[in-house]
């Protein structure tokens, strides 16, 4: 068994493209392999700045014969078609053979491919390889006609020890080595740009591994990432800080350097009364600095920079140069700070008036018109103060106009936080502007003040209300406005908050808010939407291991719209069902109503009418019609009650009468009034059952 490396070694890659992208090189690899007959036992890939890595271990050094079939033409089919398939297989039709199958006789061709040596077949997978890789941006050098994602500068690849006979050339469109000048792959790589520059020779991957660190190249990316939390943390601990966690910072500063090595800064104090969030952020977006924190959880006037190389002072140089480029970035924020809290919040709102929330839905300004209705009419069903609630919508989306949030847009609404309490506004008031665009992910915390829900709220049905109005729902995996995030949103501020609330009528409202032209019929659209937020609802229950099919279930009882209600009801079915008394019952309703079906498909029936209890010949017929009657109104009374729990014991109070029922009585009877008499009483229980949920819904 052999091994294969290859290393691809161009201009640094950006960052946030080269976990994907050596995760591409290893399928793009190891699937053409798989596809040519051959197993390995291991492939794994590796990624820095400059070098994309793919090392498959266990290949055999010759390919073995590999048998295939190919199918063929009918035998009736065109001499044309027949031979094409000829010539494709480079058979004649004595060695074909004919098969019948359920489309006619077929011609099938048993073939024999020749295996060789593993290393003939390697130029074509890296050339396909190398042209196949996805970007999401690709880019041409020079006079080069193949886009790539950087200047390539060599390709490294050995196997079994040995240099791939392979050519390649940038500036040929099929990279196939055929023109003059072509460059050779080599057995050879070099080492950080700045502390080994020089070429190295490689044999195998353990060399190749083991002489880039002797050249301060850390080819791990999980080791890169370990060395520069270490480091921090390290240094932090030394000064009497700790790191402030940032997993996506430290992904994409492994993703900068190869030779991680990491130095503390000082922020001037002059900075420091700016809010942490602004700080925290201009350092992170623009320098790609980590924060620290002191003992009391605050942001210290210190930060981590992770430099690429090593130097002789220290990094005191390093250091000082990145503490003048972090002053200039501060003294910016701070500027913004300073100047944007000399106008007030309410006089920003007609700077919003230019900005347009949507061509055909109006603008900023008309949505904060919309919101404040909204939030006014939502606050007393969730315990607000409508005044504070009106208040917040008007100001949440004043930030939008200031220099801080147009220089950060990821601060919008914390922002307006931070001014609204500057000028005085009240605490709830100015966490609903903070939180109204919340919760933005499954991760993000969700609001529990009351004016906050009340302004989340009503920006989230705004928005799906108006893109659902104009007919902008979301297709597929498109789904630009964000709407199912908005959804999602919705979902979480009822179900986390015990909001009681009719969506239908929330929905309606925020509809009725629009005051533009070519809207849809309120009432489909509307109906629409609640769709839509079930089929959301499915996916934030399935997380949480709520099956799919009890939501449909509850959601097909008609009328209710009610998210807290539908999830009490969801959640008790499942009790229910996951009990010997619902799993049975479940089986008695299946049994009815299979048998109500065949029976109406064959008298020509849409149902059996009502029951007449004066037909009844048997005891248990009548013992499980009185106690569905008995049940009728505490059901319904249960169930108006929202004591979904109630209602399931109810249904289970029926299995003794079900079972019954099925174990003595002939449904079918000869006598067909008898006969029509039970499947009626067999209509009345499904349907009573279907007044908790349709149980025709449930799988399993």
């Amino acid at each position: 068994m052999a091994e294969f490396l290859l290393e691809l070694f161009s201009e640094e890659i950006p960052a946030r493209m080269q976990a994907r992208a050596a995760e591409d090189l290893k399928s793009l690899v190891t699937d053409a392999l798989k596809a040519a007959g051959l197993a390995f036992d291991r492939a794994e890939a590796f990624v820095t700045p400059r070098r994309l890595a793919l090392v498959i271990d266990g290949l055999p050094a010759v390919r073995p014969d590999v048998a295939e079939e190919r199918k063929g033409p009918k035998v009736d089919a065109p001499q044309q078609a027949i031979d094409g398939f000829l010539k494709a297989t480079g058979l004649t039709l004595e060695q074909c053979e004919q098969r019948d199958t359920p489309k006619g006789k077929i011609w099938f061709a048993s073939l024999t491919i020749p295996g060789g040596p593993t290393a003939d077949l390697l130029p074509e997978v890296i050339r396909k390889a190398i042209l196949g890789l996805p970007w999401p941006k690709s880019m041409r050098a020079a006079e080069q006609v193949v886009r790539w994602v950087r200047p390539l500068h060599h390709v490294l690849a050995l196997f079994d020890g040995q240099v791939v006979p392979f050519r390649y050339d940038l500036h040929k469109p099929d990279i196939d080595g055929s023109g003059e000048g072509a460059k050779q792959a080599v057995g050879s790589t070099v080492g950080h740009r700045f502390l080994a520059p020089g070429r190295i020779a490689v044999t195998g991957f353990a060399d190749y591994k083991a002489k880039l660190l002797d050249a301060y190249v850390v080819l791990d990316r999980e080791e890169r990432k370990t060395l520069i939390r270490d480091q921090v943390e390290g240094q932090a601990k030394a000064a009497g800080l700790t790191l402030r966690d940032d997993p996506g910072l430290l992904e994409e500063v492994a993703g900068l350097v190869e030779w991680p090595v990491a130095y503390l800064g000082r922020i001037d104090d002059a900075f420091m009364t700016v809010p942490e969030e602004v700080l925290v952020t201009s350092m992170r977006t623009h320098q790609r600095y980590f924060a620290l924190e002191g003992a009391d959880g605050k942001l210290a006037a210190r930060f981590a920079v992770v430099a690429n190389t090593e130097t002789r002072d220290n990094g005191a140089t390093v250091i000082d140069g990145n503490e003048r480029v972090l002053r200039a970035r501060l003294s910016d924020a701070k500027f913004f700070w300073d100047q944007d809290r000399k106008t007030p919040l309410e006089s920003r709102i007609k700077d919003l008036e230019p900005i347009i929330f949507h061509a055909r839905l109006g603008s900023v300004a008309q949505k904060v018109e919309r919101l404040a209705a909204l939030a006014w009419s939502l606050a007393p069903k969730l315990g607000a103060d409508p005044a504070q609630a009106d208040r917040a919508a008007r100001l949440a989306k004043a930030d939008l106009t200031t220099g801080m949030v147009g220089e950060f847009p990821e601060l919008q609404g914390l922002m307006g936080r931070y001014y609204a309490l500057a000028q005085g506004e009240a605490p709830d008031v100015a966490e609903a502007i903070a939180d109204h665009y919340k919760p933005v992910g499954p991760g993000d915390r969700c609001p529990t003040a009351p004016v906050s829900i009340a302004v989340a709220l009503a920006d989230k049905l705004d928005t799906l209300a108006g893109f659902f109005a104009i007919d902008e729902k979301p297709t597929g995996s498109r789904d630009p406005y964000a709407l199912r995030r908005a959804a999602l949103g919705v979902i979480r501020l009822i179900d986390e908050n015990g909001v009681t609330l009719s969506l239908r009528a929330a929905f309606g409202a925020a509809w009725d808010a629009y005051r533009v032209d070519g809207l849809r019929d309120k009432a489909v659209a509307v109906e629409e939407l609640l769709s839509f937020i079930a089929d959301r609802l499915k996916v934030a229950m399935r997380e949480k291991g709520v099956r799919h099919d009890l939501i449909d279930a509850v959601f097909a009882v008609g009328g209710e719209d009610d998210l807290l209600r539908l999830l009490g009801r969801v959640k008790a079915l499942a009790a229910f069902l996951g009990s010997e008394d619902g799993a049975n019952l479940l089986t008695a309703y299946r049994r009815a109503g299979n048998i109500g079906r065949i029976e109406r498909k064959k008298d020509g029936v849409e149902g059996f009418g009502e029951v007449d209890a004066s037909r009844f010949a048997m005891a248990e017929e009548r013992a499980l019609f009185e106690r569905l009657e008995a049940d009728a109104q505490p059901l319904k009374a249960a169930l108006a009650a929202g004591d979904f729990a109630g209602a399931m014991a109810t249904l289970a109070g029926w299995r003794p009468a079900v079972d019954a029922f099925f174990d003595g009585v002939l449904v079918n009877d000869p006598v067909d009034d008898l006969r029509r008499n039970r499947l009626a009483l067999l209509d009345d229980l499904t349907s009573s059952m279907n007044d908790v949920a349709d149980f025709s819904r449930v799988e399993g």
